[in-house]
């Protein structure tokens, strides 16, 4: 039998394990997961004869790398951070291998010795990084196989709660890592290319500067700015492109009411608050307004951002029980950024019956024989329940039948790489029809920035 090992089975694995169990007979493979957790591995691999869960480690040198010689292909779903020991040791033992994360600076280091060992290591083979390569290069191609010209590239992906499970005012709830939602933007202004021009959003203005998208039988949705849209520039072959924006989907109004957060300071990661332990959700706004002997935390929280009582930001505040004066937080030297992450865990964790929904919307802008034209590609996909979730579906699926084509011989190019090439995206993205995972492609009228290229704008 031909052995894959899988290190890690938290949430985004579960898809990934169903789809290579119930692959195993008629593909010959024995699947070995690996977690700390021995009772998480069990219950992912659920009593299948061709898997065997363990207890594994990573720190565990010995242990790792004895499992690691073991398997035929690795698939690391570790944080990103971890799979480098990883990787190291499939250079070692000349074992391929996939992984769902971006390709970091240590990663591609290994290149040369991976390529010498003609080896595959696939990695951002996940939803966003991962379905959104495979999906932009696909259109990407074909217009260039038309003798067409790229002008304008919109990228855009969200993980959202779905329409029946929509049940707050902020139309949002975590379908994925916390920490990432409530720190996202920070680290440096956003960076996109816009009608030829560089283009720049300092974080404290991320959240007020935001595109509309509509998707049909959705309904409209928001976009911001991601911090770097120009990584995959040359990545994609677009260094001449005119226009490259990548972005965050939200529903309407929620970037408008993040703000409140970014403005008053609570997404602030960098310092310990005194007392945090004993703090209450009231203390902790409190901290962040100027004294007053007479107003009260509400009457200063409207006075500082602005809003009236009447107005719906200030309905959604109430709704996180902010001002309550005994919930504690209870947390030990937090910053600001994880006080508001435990605040909002308590409001926007997914019930046991809500169900989780993955939005990705590409605009295509290009010029043929002389005209300007468009193709919009959107996709929903909507989970089936707490485990199978649509975030684990569109994160692990690719990542599994990656791994097969590698064992199959079918994805054979060695060396560090993305998801960009035909022989990789093209069975993929048709594999993930059958799973619900659909692009909708659609020939649009072109809608530029600035039609007249001569005014500065």
């Amino acid at each position: 039998m031909r052995n894959i090992l899988i290190i890690g089975a938290g949430r985004s694995a579960s898809s990934l394990i169903k789809y290579l169990l119930e692959k195993s007979t008629q593909e010959n493979l024995h699947i070995t997961i690996g977690d700390l957790s021995l009772e998480l591995a069990q219950r992912k691999t659920n009593n299948h004869p061709n898997a065997k869960p363990i207890a594994l480690d990573i720190n565990n040198v010995e242990q790792r790398q004895s499992e690691i010689q073991k398997a035929d292909i690795v698939i690391s779903m570790l944080p990103a951070h971890m799979h480098i020991d990883v990787a190291k040791d499939c250079v070692k033992f000349k074992k391929n291998m996939v992984t769902a994360s971006y390709i970091s600076d240590a990663m591609q280091a290994l290149d040369e010795e991976v390529k010498a060992n003609s080896l595959v290591f696939m990695n951002e083979i996940g939803l966003d990084p991962g379905i959104d390569h495979m999906s932009a290069m696909k259109v990407i191609d074909e217009i260039r196989s038309k003798g067409g010209k790229m002008i304008l590239f919109e990228s855009f992906c969200g993980g959202l709660v779905a329409p029946e499970s929509d049940t707050n005012l902020w139309n949002y709830k975590f379908t994925w890592a916390p920490r990432n939602v409530v720190l996202a933007g920070q680290g440096g202004a956003a960076k996109f290319i816009q009608e030829g021009k560089y283009k720049y959003i300092p974080y404290h203005k991320l959240f007020r500067r935001t595109e509309f998208l509509e998707i049909e039988g959705y309904g409209k949705f928001e976009g911001y700015a991601n911090r770097d849209s120009l990584k995959y520039r040359s990545v994609y072959g677009l260094d001449d492109i005119l226009t490259l924006y990548r972005g965050t989907i939200r529903r309407v109004g929620y970037s408008k009411a993040w703000n409140m957060f970014v403005q008053l300071g609570m997404t602030d990661d960098t310092y310990p608050m005194e007392n945090s332990e004993t703090m209450s959700y009231r203390d902790f706004i409190n901290s962040f307004l100027p004294y007053s002997p007479t107003d009260s935390t509400e009457i200063k929280t409207r006075l500082q951002l602005g809003i009236e009582q009447d107005d719906i930001m200030w309905d959604k505040l109430l709704e996180l029980d902010l001002f309550n004066p005994t919930k504690i937080v209870g947390l030990k030297n937090a910053t600001p950024a994880q006080i508001l992450e435990h605040i909002l865990s308590q409001s926007w964790s997914l019930q046991p019956e809500d169900k989780d929904m993955i939005v990705m919307y590409h605009k295509f802008g290009y010029e043929i024989n002389g005209e300007k034209k468009q193709i919009d590609s959107k996709m929903v996909c909507i989970g089936d329940d707490q485990t199978y979730t649509a975030m684990a579906k569109t994160v692990g699926l690719p990542v599994a039948m990656a791994t097969i084509q590698i064992l199959n011989g079918k994805i054979k190019t060695p060396g560090v790489q993305l998801p960009i090439n035909k022989e990789v995206y093209l069975p993929i993205i048709k594999e993930l029809e059958e799973f619900g995972v659909i692009f909708k492609e659609t020939e649009m009228p072109y809608v530029g920035y600035n039609p007249d290229r001569l005014l500065g704008n």
